[in-house]
C-alpha cells in the first residue's frame, strides 16, 4: 500500500485540493524557527501552510504519528492522531483554524465564504478524497476529534522555540 504523502504527491487532484483551500504544502515543512518538544519527543516537520505555519509529526514512526501544528505568530496544537485523520480534517473543515468553537453550525457559516469564492469547492473535495482513498466524517465529527486532539490528546504535546526555552502559546486560547 502507498504511502499517504506519495499519493499526495502523485494525484494533482487531491494535491491541488490540500494546496488550497486545505492550505497544506508538502514542499514546505522548513519551520524557520529552532523548536522541539518539550518531552523530547522527535519531531519532524511535514508540511507548510500558507501564512508561514507548520505541519509537524511528533515522535518516531510512520503517517500514523500524532500531528502537531504550529503558526508563524508563537501557537501550536496538537491537531490529529495520524495523516489520515489530519487530511480528513482539511478536506471536510479546510478553514478549521477558524472554527474556534469547534460546531458545524460555525464551519457551515465559514463554508458559505469559500463557497462564494469556489463553488465547485465539494467536487473538489470528493475528487481529492477518491484520490486519496478516505472516507470522509461529517463536519460534527471532524471538529469533535480536532476537540480532543486538542483538549485531551494534545497535553503532552507542548512546542518549544528552544534558543529562549519559551513554549508557544495555545493555538485554540478559549479550550487552554
Amino acid at each position: 500500500m502507498q504511502s499517504l504523502i506519495t499519493v499526495i504527491r502523485t494525484h494533482d487532484d487531491a494535491a491541488a485540493f490540500l494546496a488550497w483551500p486545505g492550505d497544506f504544502d508538502l514542499d514546505q515543512g522548513d519551520h524557520g524557527e529552532d523548536v522541539h518538544l518539550a518531552s523530547g519527543a522527535a519531531l519532524e516537520g511535514l508540511a507548510g501552510h500558507g501564512a508561514g505555519g507548520t505541519y509537524f509529526f511528533c515522535g518516531e514512526g510512520g503517517e500514523e504519528r500524532p500531528i502537531l501544528f504550529a503558526d508563524s505568530e508563537g501557537h501550536a496544537a496538537l491537531v490529529a492522531v495520524g495523516l489520515p485523520e489530519l487530511l480528513r480534517l482539511l478536506l471536510v473543515v479546510p478553514w478549521w483554524q477558524d472554527c474556534q468553537t469547534f460546531t458545524a453550525e460555525e464551519s457551515r457559516e465559514l463554508a458559505a465564504e469559500y463557497l462564494e469564492d469556489m463553488p465547485d469547492l465539494w467536487a473538489r473535495r470528493d475528487r481529492a478524497a477518491a484520490a486519496l482513498g478516505l472516507s470522509l466524517p461529517t463536519e460534527a465529527a471532524a471538529l469533535a476529534r480536532l476537540r480532543e486532539a486538542v483538549t485531551v490528546t494534545g497535553r503532552d504535546f507542548l512546542l518549544v522555540f528552544t534558543p529562549e526555552s519559551e513554549p508557544y502559546d495555545a493555538l485554540f486560547k478559549d479550550l487552554a
